[in-house]
């Protein structure tokens, strides 16, 4: 199955904004980790990024499954991209 890198932006104030949005998040990335969608996914330590990789059959899921987060419907995420990777090692 294909996998894409997803990167993106998180807004200026995310540490205030993400506050009621968080746990949502949270659980509903345990829910694509559970599921083998998601590889893993994590903020750059200045938390000015967000990084991912996904294994899914079509970008097009990958873009479903960012678009119905918390973070990117509230804002917290202001923009992303995303690239099909082909992992070497």
């Amino acid at each position: 199955m294909p996998k894409y890198v997803m990167w993106g932006s998180y807004c200026e104030d995310v540490l205030e904004k993400r506050v009621p949005h968080r746990q949502a998040h949270l659980d509903g990335l345990a829910v694509q980790k559970e599921s083998g969608v998601l590889i893993t996914i994590g903020p750059t330590k200045d938390l000015m990024k967000v990084f991912g990789i996904y294994e899914a059959e079509d970008e097009a899921t990958v873009r479903q499954l960012v678009e119905a987060d918390p973070y990117w419907k509230n804002g917290v995420w202001t923009e992303y991209f995303i690239k099909e990777w082909i992992q070497a090692f």
